[in-house]
């Protein structure tokens, strides 16, 4: 006796009137750096202006390597004199103006501790931005001391202190071009002017940015970066310092 038994046809589940696939829901953010409701994720933003700055900083530290290199092989390399025909140690010890760089060293060490606590005070702000956002519960902040604005100070104050331990070692008969051991001064204490020239122009932009409506977190995101550039030029230039002074 035959059975007869019905078909049963089973349809792929579509989705969305195009009817196209499924996909998995996306989360942790994307190319956009938002998160998974859509928000900005602030903190990837972060981890990645963080990276581009170690980036940043890979070149610099490479020319000073390639300098202090340099600096210690020119010591004991000799020069040819044209008149004698006998080779000459050319290398003279330059009289540094140590009490001016000392100032001018403890004028950035100060400025470097401004620049954190006004990373922190930032920091602080970002923390207790989901409470203030509360109804009904206030946070009481009192008048916050301007710590960027004397890292600022601090730092143009370096410079100018730079600028006078130039006169000074002109003044002592040390040019740029006296010596190679004179040529390495102003080139080692010039390259670093010039890089924490470029860190004042930013620790500018990052007040500006301060005094405007941005969100809180973007404003963090760029004193971070600059807090970091400028802890990277006070250790640079403590290296240096000790490498001029004790490696004559």
């Amino acid at each position: 006796m035959a059975t007869l038994s019905p078909t049963i046809t089973i349809k792929d589940p579509k989705t969305g009137h195009g009817g196209g696939v499924v996909h998995p829901p996306i989360s942790g953010g994307g190319d956009d750096s938002r998160g998974g409701n859509g928000s900005p994720d602030y903190g990837q933003r972060l981890r990645r202006a963080r990276l581009g700055l170690l980036v940043a900083l890979a070149p610099i530290i490479m020319l000073f390597v390639s300098f202090t290199s340099a600096y210690i092989v020119r010591q004991g390399l000799p020069t040819l004199d044209e008149r004698t025909g006998t080779y000459v140690r050319d290398w003279i010890q330059v009289n540094l103006p140590t009490a001016l760089l000392l100032v001018n060293t403890l004028l950035l060490i100060v400025s470097s501790i401004t620049m954190e606590l006004s990373r922190r005070k930032i920091t602080r702000e970002v923390a207790l931005a989901p409470v203030k956002s509360i109804p009904g519960v206030s946070v009481e902040e009192g008048r916050g001391f301007p710590w960027l604005g004397s890292t600022v100070v601090l730092g143009v104050g370096f410079l100018i202190g730079q600028w006078m331990a130039w006169r000074e070692l002109a003044a002592r008969g040390f040019f740029l071009a006296t010596s190679p051991s004179s040529s390495f001064v102003y080139l080692l204490t010039g390259t670093h002017a010039i890089h924490l020239a470029g860190g004042v122009l930013a620790l500018l932009y990052a007040g500006v940015i301060s005094l405007t409506n941005k969100p809180v977190e973007v404003r963090r995101i760029v004193v971070d970066i600059t807090a970091w550039y400028w802890h990277f030029m006070a250790l640079l230039w403590i290296y240096i310092f000790a490498l001029l002074e004790f490696a004559k």
